[in-house]
């Protein structure tokens, strides 16, 4: 694996680097290694563009990046591709637990009722002191009952 140190060193001025030299990573490692069939392909288009910038100098430093980046762009929709294909045929649950009440899907709810309800509180007693308050809380308590409500209906729907 090479990492970059910032010595100076013959191996920084030949790549038209200042400052910066090419070192051979601890443990003599492989960069890449335990990379999926995505990653490793990226990392070869990654080291093709670097390889690119080196013969043709910075003027078209520009241009390959851009292709670089509509080459990571394909690829992130080739991959949202094939995950909404999986979700799809899990049923549209996108896997065990998303969507019937999981934990991730009612801690955010919660999260974001507290967060909202910090504001609303403050709006609420500033209007209409103590009762405002009583009501704003009220309505942040009845939307997570509603809420739950729905969850479980939900829950028992799909268990039936």
């Amino acid at each position: 694996m090479w990492l970059c140190s910032t010595a100076s060193a013959e191996g920084g001025a030949a790549a038209g680097i200042r400052g910066v030299a090419p070192v051979r990573a601890p443990g003599g490692g492989s960069y890449g290694r335990g990379m999926d069939a995505h990653a490793r392909e990226l990392k070869k288009e990654l080291d093709a563009t670097l390889d690119a910038r080196r013969e043709l100098g910075p003027e078209y430093e520009a241009a390959l990046v851009d292709s670089f980046v509509e080459k990571v762009d394909t690829q992130v929709r080739r991959r949202l591709a094939e995950e909404r294909l999986l979700a799809a045929r899990d049923g549209g649950r996108g896997g065990p637990g998303a969507g019937d009440g999981s934990f991730g899907e009612r801690f955010g709810f919660a999260i974001i009722t507290l967060v909202l309800a910090v504001p609303l509180s403050a709006i609420a007693a500033a209007q209409a002191h103590l009762a405002g308050l009583l009501v704003a809380w009220a309505g942040i308590v009845g939307v997570n009952f509603i809420h739950a409500g729905g969850l479980r209906r939900r829950n028992r729907d799909a268990s039936a």
